[in-house]
């Protein structure tokens, strides 16, 4: 171990990698609004967003409609575990590639680990009592002791192979011998080193076949899905010619263990490899993806640098996802959407939601997207009582309102003190006034600073925000307990 972590220096650290993990787990589990936590977690990774907006629009989802144009709505058809998943597997394939790209194993090695991820996620899916987020986890983990030798310990892991094929003891049995500890030993230790949760860091062991005479606790179950799905993994990224006998084996040694049927645990793999294929993840046996899903890979839009040039156009298009989920989605849901669609759509810095809370007499920042904008939340309140600036005037007309020029000198005594003290590097602003029965309940506000290229709103950009905002306030109407706690406090 001090060896693998004196080459960990050497080459890098996987950066940030338990703390994405740790993000991204709680996304998927969250409270009242997980939609809109797994909604900022995938828009603050650009290649993440392309991702999930392919697979929104692939044939494999063409029941819910093509044509998803953000990733709130993504969440919503997709489900906070498969873009879980999917972000997952991103990050650890651009992590441990960016740690150790000269390693012709590696890519290898990922692959097999999300291929697993995808096997547990679709297995755990039938097993309706388990949960399939830690199933997932723990699988894709299961392996990650062989992942850092492979990666790390190159030259060791050449000779634990040929150790194994040499004395005909599997890899865990040889990396014992030559390296003093197995690979699950490496795997846990590495996890530890991380800070990765104790309940994944205690299934990253094998756990071989076995009857059973009652069911397993929850820790052996995941230690047992874990082993299974790695090894058809393992199987699917073979070249062996007797794939599907070898598939029927493990299904057949493991589904008692499991409480699953082993054609259930067939029809899962099935579903992993071409859930995988769709989502580019790892090479194996699956149909070319479809002309359909070709097309949704073009139409995936470029995050724009700044203002894009077809603004009004995302605008539309974020609007017709909120219209058409209006029928279906809670006011949270539709709200996400809402703040998205500005962000994206106008390219601001940053985008944010206020709502008064009645009870204390102020507006509230809620939701934001933009980089840094998270910890600026606690400083982002002012009190609902009427106050000579910009914020208040758009309120008690309920008109947008936008600043091209918030520096001005003649104009910065329009603007409060909290507004100058949190964001002081704002060029440019918008107000857009939520009211509900004609009194204001909040705004959207969103911004563009100085580093990003000087931009104006449009006279073709008014007419979406409108409808967006009149949708956002229809929602809240018709729904008068809606689910997010921020929403109950103003209703």
């Amino acid at each position: 171990m001090e060896l693998l972590w004196s080459r960990v220096r050497q080459r890098g650290d996987l950066p940030g990698f338990s703390k994405v993990v740790s993000a991204i787990i709680g996304a998927m589990r969250g409270d009242d609004d997980r939609e809109f936590n797994m909604t900022r977690t995938v828009l603050q990774d650009p290649a993440l967003t392309q991702k999930v907006l392919r697979l929104a629009n692939s044939a494999m989802y063409s029941v819910f409609g093509q044509g998803i144009n953000t990733v709130s709505k993504a969440v919503i058809v997709l489900g906070t575990e498969a873009i879980g998943h999917l972000a997952l597997g991103l990050k650890l394939v651009d992590g441990l590639s960016a740690a150790s790209s000269e390693s012709a194993n590696a890519r290898a090695e990922m692959e097999k680990s999300v291929l697993a991820g995808h096997i547990a996620r679709q297995m755990a899916s039938s097993a309706s009592t388990r949960d399939a987020e830690e199933a997932v986890v723990c699988s894709m983990l299961h392996s990650l002791g062989r992942m850092m030798t492979t990666f790390y310990l190159a030259d060791r892991w050449q000779l634990v192979q040929e150790h194994s094929a040499r004395t005909g003891l599997d890899e865990n049995a040889a990396a014992r011998e030559i390296l003093g500890l197995g690979l699950d030993d490496i795997g846990r230790g590495a996890a530890r080193q991380w800070g990765l949760p104790g309940a994944v860091v205690e299934t990253l062991q094998d756990m071989p076949p076995k009857p059973v005479g009652e069911p397993l606790d929850h820790k052996d179950w995941l230690a047992a899905i874990s082993t299974v799905s790695s090894r058809c993994a393992v199987v699917l990224t073979s070249e062996d010619s007797e794939i599907d006998a070898k598939l029927a084996e493990l299904a057949s040694s493991y589904a008692d263990m499991l409480g699953l049927e082993v054609e259930q645990m067939l029809s899962a793999v099935d579903t992993a490899q071409k859930t995988a294929a769709n989502e580019d993840a790892v090479v194996v046996r699956v149909p070319r993806r479809s002309a359909d899903d070709a097309k949704a890979v073009e139409a995936a839009p470029v995050p724009p640098v700044g203002k894009p040039a077809d603004a009004a156009a995302r605008l539309a298009r974020g609007v017709n996802d909120m219209r058409d989920a209006q029928h279906s989605a809670s006011s949270g849901q539709i709200m996400t959407m809402a703040l998205e669609t500005v962000y994206q759509g106008l390219g601001f810095s940053r985008t944010i939601v206020f709502l008064r809370n009645q009870e204390q007499s102020q507006y509230i920042a809620n939701m934001c997207f933009g980089d840094g904008v998270q910890e600026l939340l606690p400083q982002l309140v002012f009190g609902d009582a009427y106050q000579p600036d910009v914020f208040h005037a758009s309120l008690a007309n309920d008109k947008m309102i936008f600043v091209e020029n918030a520096q001005n000198p003649t104009f910065i005594s329009k603007v409060p003190r909290w507004w100058k003290d949190a964001l002081p590097t704002v060029r440019s602003f918008m107000v857009l006034p939520l009211t509900l029965n004609r009194h204001p309940v909040g705004f959207i506000y969103g911004d563009w600073d100085m580093a990003k290229p000087a931009s104006r709103i449009e006279q073709a950009e008014i007419a979406p925000l409108n409808e967006l905002r009149t949708l956002v306030m229809r929602s809240l109407e018709q729904r008068r307990q809606p689910e997010p706690t921020w929403a109950r406090r103003i209703l």
